[in-house]
């Protein structure tokens, strides 16, 4: 059984157990969330050392690490050093979005060195197969297709992008609408390019039943990929976009009837004033099933800084309800990021998260901020550098420029705003 069947049949998993400990709500609140569908755990039973991490409404808003090697460069323990590097700066979850080397190693050393979950795009590994075998993505077949999903559940894989949502209907009203930048999802414009050329539906869709047998067996929680997201602010909540979501929608509930946990995948690119209005229609489209969304970020014109776009958008749709931040980083839209770009990405985006929670009135998100208030008031450095949310940064940048005096920090120096007004209240308390 599925957490959501045994969440279902009023059954407390260890995994559930797990989940309220760790987020400090009642394991009624965590069954019950499941059993509605607005919460998730992406946790395969092969994925042996795995940890349980809830994924939704009323929990910690998560963040997740992309990483993977491609055809210009395929160093596996590079990869490795980054999902290392990830897990150390915070990260909540990992995709492995690999399309070069030995993708079937590189899954099995993640799985093995992490127990946070793993997520990965199926349709990568079968049109990879299909160049190595045909020169060509289009020569994949829809069992190929089906194969990739079946493998790496047995694998181990937890979580899975589905592109089920890119159909031939979606595909000819993006046509006649026409858009600035078409399709950006990778695996979206593989699934179209497949269907142009071959002239037939979507496996993912027309075999969708099958894809949430594989799922249902090795509980997979399905992520429903959003093929069509908007890939420039000009091409943002237009009708491709809205239309894939009603029937991503429709693909959830189906899901759900089938004991199959499921998250929705949401917009990359959305102008800051649209990003609320978004995350409305996903909760209502799609039953309150938990969003996973990339950014969103707020200006195309961020290269070099997308990390930063990326906080932007992802602290708001935290606070309107995101339930699960992809990281951008800093080499987005230039090049396979580097170790520190994933840093960078993912403190970035924990940022985004934490701010989002403080908004949304999580219980307990506020007291994180509180107890960094106190320790600054003290002028405690040691107790600050602790709370930082990358202390290992915070204490390299204190130690590259030690003030005179040791209470206070080179900014200010002798003239500490903090200090001063300390022993100025002191005094005419004291007179």
């Amino acid at each position: 059984m599925t957490q959501l069947e045994h969440a279902r049949a009023g059954k407390l998993t260890p995994e559930m157990a797990a989940v309220a400990q760790a987020e400090k709500r009642s394991p009624e609140f965590i069954q019950e969330g499941i059993a509605a569908g607005r919460i998730v755990i992406p946790v395969n039973p092969a994925h042996k050392n795995s940890c349980p991490l809830g994924i939704g409404a009323g929990l910690r808003t998560k963040v997740n690490a992309n990483l993977g090697t491609s055809t210009d460069r395929a160093e596996a323990e590079e990869e490795m050093a980054k999902a290392r590097t990830a897990v150390e700066a915070g990260a909540d979850a990992i995709m492995d979005l690999s399309t070069a080397g030995d993708l079937v190693q590189l899954r099995q050393k993640l799985l093995q060195a992490f127990p946070q979950p793993l997520g990965t795009v199926p349709i990568y590994e079968a049109a990879v197969k299909a160049v190595r075998r045909a020169s060509a993505t289009t020569a994949m077949t829809p069992e190929e297709m089906l194969a990739a999903v079946q493998e790496q559940a047995e694998q181990g894989v937890d979580f899975m992008t589905i592109h089920a949502g890119v159909t031939r209907e979606s595909i000819a009203r993006l046509r006649s609408q026409g858009r600035a930048m078409d399709i950006v999802s990778r695996g979206g414009a593989l699934i179209a390019g497949w269907m142009i050329f071959h002239k037939e539906e979507n496996p993912y869709y027309a075999q969708y039943d099958a894809v949430l047998e594989i799922c249902r067996e090795h509980d997979i929680t399905i992520s429903l990929g959003d093929g069509l997201r908007p890939g420039c602010l000009e091409d943002a909540t237009d009708r491709a976009q809205v239309q894939e979501l009603i029937l991503l929608g429709e693909l959830a509930a189906r899901a759900r009837q089938a004991g199959v946990q499921v998250m929705i995948e949401g917009p990359g690119h959305v102008p800051l004033d649209q990003i609320q209005a978004n995350m409305l229609l996903e909760k209502r489209l799609c039953q309150g099933a938990p969003f996973y969304v990339l950014g969103p970020l707020v200006t195309d014109v961020a290269a070099g800084y997308d990390h930063i776009s990326c906080a932007i958008g992802g602290a708001v749709a935290a606070a309107a309800g995101a339930d699960f931040l992809c990281y951008v980083t800093p080499s987005e839209h230039l090049r396979l990021p580097t170790v520190e770009d994933v840093r960078e990405g993912v403190i970035a985006t924990r940022i985004a998260a934490h701010a989002g929670d403080i908004a949304k009135g999580l219980p307990g998100a506020l007291e994180w901020d509180r107890k960094m208030a106190r320790a600054r008031k003290a002028l405690d450095w040691e107790k600050q550098l602790e709370l930082a949310i990358s202390p290992s940064r915070a204490r390299e940048m204190r130690a590259s420029a030690q003030p005179q005096r040791p209470e206070v920090c080179t900014m200010c120096g002798e003239f500490c705003a903090v200090k001063g007004i300390e022993e100025y209240l002191k005094d005419k308390k004291d007179n």
